[in-house]
Order: structure tokens, then sequence, then C-alpha cells
């Protein structure tokens, strides 16, 4: 059996762990001293790790970390039962709502958070 894990990148660790507990209701499971925490959303862990503006994500590579908005094709959806309710707990937050959509399938919000990684809420 495979087990899943998230892991997310964030400048500053305490900052992330107020937004991730206040505006999607993840709960705080532990600190990993120095630069990690774990939360646990639903069935799923969530690492924050903190990691500095400009350091490189890779061994072998040029690239480096940048916290300004960015697109990921890999993102968190966060189904939840109030997306009404959930948008205003990530914009109170220091998050950004940047649009959405609807249909028969649900609703959709599309979000940041405060460090640019985004992620949805979803209404089913």
């Amino acid at each position: 059996m495979v087990r899943i894990t998230v892991s997310i990148d964030v400048p500053d660790l305490e900052r992330a762990t107020n937004f991730y507990v206040a505006a999607l209701g993840c709960a705080k499971c532990r600190d990993e001293p120095p630069h990690m925490t774990v939360l646990f959303a639903g069935n799923v862990e969530i690492y924050l790790l903190e990691k500095a503006e400009g350091s490189s994500p890779l061994l072998n590579g040029k690239a480096v970390r940048s916290y300004r908005r960015h697109w990921t094709p890999v993102h968190l959806d966060f189904v939840v039962e109030d997306i009404e309710a959930s948008l205003a707990s990530v914009l109170a937050a220091g998050g950004s709502h940047e649009g959405g959509d609807s249909g028969e399938w649900g609703q959709i919000a599309y979000c940041a958070d405060p460090f640019g990684n985004g992620f949805d809420l979803i209404k089913e």
C-alpha cells in the first residue's frame, strides 16, 4: 500500500502554519525542528518546510525558489462543505482568490496561500 503526504515550501513557517490552520481547518500534528511543521487534513499529512526565498530546490539545476504567485501542474484541492465560508477564511488569513467556476458537478474557487502556492476550494 502507498501512503501519500504533501510537502509545501514556505519562507515563514509560523505564518504558514497559522494560515493553513485558520484558513483551511488543518490540524497541527507536530513540529519537527528546526524547519518543519506537520499538519493533518482529512487523511493526508501536509509537511510545511521552511525554505529561503532564492534557495535552490534542485541539487543540479539553476531553478530557485520564488514565493511570488506561481503555477504548478500539481496542486491541492480542499473539498469543503461551504465554499463561501471557506473562501472568507482564506481571505481573512491572508490568502487570495483568483476566480472560480461552477456547473452541475459543483463549484470551485481558485486560490493561493500568502506565499504564492495555488490551491482550489471545491464544493461537490
